[in-house]
């Protein structure tokens, strides 16, 4: 099977150049921050977003160098990316983020919260600093975003009056925005026409769907290890994710269980076993899909290059995590 990062070798120089500028823009004047910034760029992320940047920054400026704006939007999306993961990490208390420790288990909660923030400060300073006030507005909006798809699932934790289009809300807010706002914005970085502006956009949108909806499906059918985190994590702690959202359809004593917070001996392995023997991972890969169709459409009006192929191969890509 191809790995993520073998799609990404038309910006896998952009990729290498923007980690080490990462941590060099972090931690230059903070100790403790250039610890946590050498634990976070160098914990074996993906970098997708960035790279879905950088690649769309190429299929939008053929036979041009990509520029220092769009480099600097690269990283700005990963910082915002990455102060995103810390700050759910203390909500969550998760204590392994892709098989390492998280921040706040290595550095206390007081240094991960702020090392979170200071990340947002950084790239709101580096946003501020690309001198356009739409790109600004994109991802500030992001930013917002995250916060409220955060908000949302906590209040939502055990609610099984919860519909598939709030779940798909929060899960624009929080996956999707940044994919989609980011994409958008390197396509007005390139300035590009408004019609293909705001297909980079649903590209974002409906890619970063796809990836949530496969990561909530992957968190029933993978183990520990795989996922780096305790597996059913999210139906643990009342996150109703699709597969849950379905299974409940089906089989309503899963939300008797899920209504009673699993208080009772074996509530916890019931409700799993009821998930695995409903449709509800099947009709979840198939909403997957039909994100993951859309997203590729939405690149058949930019011209053929290496960057464009890899970027429709993503859309495939995403599906075969759950093969």
């Amino acid at each position: 099977m191809t790995s993520v990062t073998s799609l990404f070798s038309p910006v896998e120089s952009d990729l290498d150049l923007m980690t080490q500028n990462l941590k060099g823009l972090i931690g230059a004047r903070h100790p403790i921050l250039s610890a946590a910034a050498e634990h976070l760029f160098g914990a074996g992320g993906k970098r997708l977003r960035p790279a879905i940047v950088l690649l769309l920054s190429r299929a939008t400026l053929i036979d041009q160098e990509i520029t220092a704006k769009h480099r600097r939007l690269a990283e700005i999306t990963e910082m915002i990316h990455t102060a995103s993961l810390v700050h759910d990490d203390v909500v969550d208390e998760a204590s392994l983020r892709r098989g390492v420790p998280t921040v706040h288990s290595s550095f206390g909660n007081r240094i991960a919260v702020l090392a979170g923030d200071f990340l947002f400060a950084q790239a709101s300073w580096y946003l501020a600093n690309l001198d356009n006030l739409r790109v600004v507005k994109l991802l500030s909006q992001v930013i917002m975003d995250l916060a409220e798809g955060e908000i949302q699932q906590g209040l939502n934790r055990f609610d099984t009056s919860l519909s598939l289009e709030a779940y798909i809300d929060k899960s624009y807010f929080k996956t999707a925005s940044l994919m989609a706002n980011s994409a958008k914005a390197a396509g007005v970085l390139s300035d590009v026409p408004e019609a293909i502006i705001e297909q980079l956009y649903d590209y974002g949108r409906h890619l970063g769907l796809a990836f949530q909806i496969v990561d909530d499906i992957l968190d029933f059918t993978s183990s520990d290890d795989v996922l780096g985190k305790p597996a059913c994590s999210d139906l643990r702690s009342g996150n109703l994710t699709a597969p849950v959202l379905y299974a409940m359809a089906e089989h309503p004593f899963l939300t008797t269980l899920i209504e009673r917070e699993f208080s009772e001996a074996n509530d916890f392995k019931q409700a799993i076993d009821l998930v695995h023997s409903s449709h509800g991972i099947a009709q979840s890969r198939e909403l997957a899909a039909n994100h993951a169709r859309e997203a590729a459409v939405c690149l058949e009006h930019l011209p053929p290059s290496a960057a464009r192929q890899a970027l429709q191969e993503l859309t495939s890509y995403v599906l075969r995590r759950i093969a």
